[in-house]
């Protein structure tokens, strides 16, 4: 299907259909579709006479606030592109980003007071988000017309060199997925959706387009409703559940999942990181009421791609060994590919990607080298890699970095194929905080692994050589670089690094040297 709907089309469609149904809940504020539409156009309105123009591309600093809802669609309805900012992100890296993006201006809300280090103009917007729109004298300028291959989003994720890949997004690939998604999860009229993500994390796009692409409400917890998911759930009469499988740990530990405990669930969807089969019976048990999901997609497939469904009853449901639900087969018109380290087809191998979701490749093309294969199915000729010369075209593989194998035809994920791993659904490479450990005065050497904590849960711990410094110097000054996420729990100055037989450090030993046991 053809589609040339934009982000802002989705939406303008559900205010034409249901304008006096609930679109936004958020800090104590119900916003109509009406009125975050209105409020939306007031906030396009300072955009255009801060730029003098339309702008192209604008960071969204702002997080859970009704200025970033209203930013983003505003940003929508003028034909830019949203590029989200973290607002508890190192102000060096969300500069890094302003400049690789080449932001024309940056909103935000104010609740990140040092905005001067960001190379452009930053437009605080939150005192425009609060006025009555009968005292904002505005012009509300007309939305932009429709152009499917122009881009929604911009997120940048982990990278290898040390600075943070850009990901572009076409609306033309959101549409695919929304189409897919919304009627699915029976989206609509009553339903009422989580925005448990930071806006930073490409899941966001689901909460907030699959709700309103529906005429759905989409309900925003506080930081706190965060650490008692249960109870968040339960007073905002939550129809439609979305997260990360560790809000399940957390909602354990707090002893909170009780069985029966969430009776207005109807739909509970995790990703971003492997879900546990244990962690999926207790939500399960804690909502019996509720689909239960496990859907999966790297950032450059636009959101999700693959989705299981888990059986009614437990005892139907799948046993692979690493006890992890299966992550399932692609949407419709997706296509996939397991192929070994030569490039051929393999039981587990890498899952290597194409199809209407694949984004058109990295913001830099110089990151295109190396992450995507031709490849013929069928041909017996082995997947050729990309080095980056000749244009990418949409019959080019991308190469996810995951290991997968199949289980009574479900695709389950093993793991990464390189040092990638997942924290707290954040994608995260390793060596981008080597790369920073390195840059400090006196390390010679930085590896970081993953480890288990305490609570079982995936941490991070490095290991240095070369540094006179305490460990906990360096860590301080990866904090100051890097987001609270990829910080190492520990830094460990050693004298030297283990290696193995071939004379490359030993990461398993390393990391069960940090963890005080077996990786």
């Amino acid at each position: 299907m053809n589609d040339r709907r934009t982000l802002h089309d989705w939406f303008s469609a559900s205010v034409a259909a249901h304008g006096e149904a609930t679109a936004l809940e958020v800090a104590g504020r119900r916003l109509s579709y009406a009125a975050l539409d209105a409020l939306a156009g007031r906030l396009a309105a300072h955009l255009v006479t801060a730029h003098g123009a339309p702008p192209r591309r604008v960071g969204l600093l702002a997080s859970r606030s009704v200025t970033a809802y209203a930013g983003y669609l505003a940003v929508q309805r003028l034909g830019g592109t949203v590029v989200p900012l973290g607002p508890g992100f190192p102000m060096a890296r969300n500069a890094a980003i302003t400049a690789g993006a080449g932001l024309d201006l940056v909103i935000s809300d104010g609740l990140v007071p040092d905005t001067g280090a960001l190379p452009a103009p930053v437009l605080r917007l939150d005192g425009v988000a609060q006025e009555d729109a009968a005292e904002d004298r505005a012009a509300v300028p007309p939305a932009a017309g429709s152009d499917p291959d122009a881009l929604a989003y911009i997120l940048f994720t982990s990278g290898s060199t040390g600075r943070p890949k850009g990901v572009p997004i076409p609306h033309r690939n959101v549409s695919a997925y929304l189409r897919h998604v919304i009627p699915r999860y029976g989206l609509g009229p009553g339903a009422r959706v989580s925005q448990t993500f930071d806006l930073t994390f490409d899941p966001s796009v689901y909460d907030m387009f699959a709700a309103w692409g529906s005429g759905a409400a989409l309900v925003v917890p506080g930081a706190a409703d965060l650490l008692a998911p249960v109870r968040f759930v339960n007073r905002a009469r939550i129809t439609h559940w979305n997260s990360v499988p560790s809000v399940i740990s957390i909602a354990r530990r707090l002893r909170g999942l009780t069985p029966g405990s969430m009776p207005t669930l109807r739909w509970s969807l995790f990703c971003g990181e492997a879900l546990p089969l244990e962690h999926a019976l207790a939500w399960r048990e804690a909502a019996p009421g509720s689909v239960l999901e496990n859907i999966y997609g790297p950032t450059e497939m636009t959101v999700t791609w693959t989705e299981y469904r888990l059986p009614a009853s437990p005892e139907d449901w799948p046993r692979p060994a690493n006890g992890t639900v299966p992550i399932g087969r692609p949407y419709p018109g997706q296509e996939h590919a397991v192929l070994d380290a030569s490039g051929r087809p393999a039981a587990d191998g890498e899952l290597c990607v194409r199809g209407s979701q694949r984004f058109p490749g990295y913001l830099d093309p110089a990151e295109n080298a190396g992450r995507f294969y031709a490849y013929e199915p069928g041909s017996g000729r082995p997947a050729r890699l990309y080095e980056g010369t000749g244009p990418l075209t949409a019959g080019h593989w991308y190469r996810t970095g995951d290991r997968v194998s199949e289980l009574d035809g479900q695709l389950v994920h093993r793991g990464r194929t390189d040092h990638q791993l997942k924290i707290r659904g954040y994608r995260v490479e390793l060596g981008e905080i080597e790369s920073v450990l390195r840059q400090q005065p006196g390390v010679r050497e930085a590896i970081v692994v993953a480890v288990r904590g305490r609570d079982g849960e995936v941490e991070l711990a490095a290991a240095c050589t070369g540094a006179e410094r305490d460990g906990g110097e360096l860590a301080a000054a990866v904090a100051e670089r890097l987001p609270r996420y990829m910080v190492p729990r520990t830094v460990t100055v050693l004298p030297e690094l283990p290696l193995n037989a071939n004379g490359k450090v030993d990461r398993a030993v390393l990391a069960a040297s940090l963890s005080g046991g077996p990786a």
